[in-house]
């Protein structure tokens, strides 16, 4: 009575732990085409700590005749409300063989105890191939390297960025320039006016303003006296501005005597009345105009009026300024053809890679 106790006790325990343990086993299609890949599902769902050992594949490759493993994955593992672990391993297989196949029951060892999964069965469809019609069908590419590499393009993306630098360099240099335009020299036209035309047009204004008869006769000695000694100086070469009345007749000496004793008296009358507070007379201020007037035209020489040009002298801030902009040109140039330079050696490069 008592062995047949103990045997119902052993087999309900094994029955419990036998309904602890529990292997599935499914395919995610059970339809494939020729070459294509599916998944299979083995799960174990046992206690927390049972040792768990599923089939490897990593060695064979073949799970069952003609389906291979493609790659075996470690799935998610899952914990139930009774203590239970469920986990899983993913085989990704394919088969190279159209027909039905059949997947034997899987053998799981769980605490050295072998518990089998589910027969299951995989179709493997072949691709129709149209032989009456060949001309349709190709025969594999080859395999087609890189159109370009980043290091082959880094010398064309290079000379790119410079010809653009050169180019704004151009802008802003021709900017620059066009803003400061260079200050050019110029020119004055002088005219030469003989020198007795001069002293006659200064003695037409002595009279006009008739001084003769104005109470002050220093100014109009003074005005006279300074119109014959400027021409004197430009007539006979010799400074008479700063010599004296006998300085100058002596100089006088080799023209006509006549003309300087006439000079003389126009001048030593000057300096009386300059000096010596002398008072003439009208009519001693016309005879000394008139020989004063004599001696310029017997003394004149017959000169054409010249015109000659003048050119003004620049300040060394415009000549300053003047090299600048010249500097401005030639850089603009310079920095204009480098850059349509650079840029063709850019697009020549450009060309070559994409040939």
């Amino acid at each position: 009575m008592k062995k047949i106790l103990l045997l119902i006790i052993i087999a309900f325990a094994t029955n419990v732990s036998a309904q602890k343990i529990q292997v599935t086993e499914q395919l995610d299609s059970i339809e494939i085409m020729l070459g294509s890949q599916c998944h299979l599902f083995l799960s174990v769902t046992a206690k927390e700590k049972a040792d768990v050992k599923f089939p490897d594949f990593s060695q064979t490759k073949l799970i069952a005749p003609g389906i291979e493993v493609v790659q075996q994955m470690r799935g998610d593992s899952i914990v139930n409300d009774d203590g239970t672990i469920k986990q899983t391993v993913v085989y990704r297989i394919t088969s190279f063989e159209p027909k039905l196949h059949y997947i034997a029951p899987l053998n799981v060892m769980v605490d050295g105890k072998k518990i089998m999964g589910k027969k299951l069965a995989l179709k493997v469809i072949d691709v129709p191939v149209d032989t009456t019609k060949l001309d349709q069908f190709f025969p594999p590419k080859d395999i087609q390297t890189n159109p370009f590499m980043i290091a082959e393009w880094i010398p064309a993306i290079s000379l790119y960025f410079i010809a653009s630098l050169m180019a704004v360099i151009a802008m802003l240099c021709y900017l620059m320039k066009k803003g400061n335009k260079p200050i050019r020299i110029s020119f004055r036209i002088i005219k030469r006016v003989p020198a007795h035309i001069k002293a006659m047009s200064a003695i037409d204004e002595i009279k006009d303003n008739k001084l003769a008869i104005a109470e002050n006769q220093k100014e109009y000695y003074t005005r006279l006296t300074d119109t014959l000694r400027i021409y004197i100086k430009e007539r006979f070469g010799f400074s008479a501005m700063e010599m004296t009345t006998r300085e100058i007749i002596n100089r006088l000496q080799a023209e006509d005597p006549m003309k300087v004793a006439e000079l003389r008296e126009v001048f030593e009358t000057a300096d009386l009345v300059k000096f010596a507070k002398y008072s003439t007379l009208i009519n001693e201020n016309d005879r000394n105009l008139v020989s004063a007037i004599d001696f310029i035209n017997s003394t004149k020489t017959e000169e054409i009026v010249e015109e000659h040009k003048e050119e003004e002298q620049l300040t060394e801030e415009q000549k300053q300024t003047n090299v600048t902009i010249k500097a401005l040109k030639v850089l603009t140039y310079i920095a204009a053809f480098a850059s349509a330079i650079i840029l063709c050696i850019t697009i020549w490069q450009v060309v070559m890679l994409i040939e």
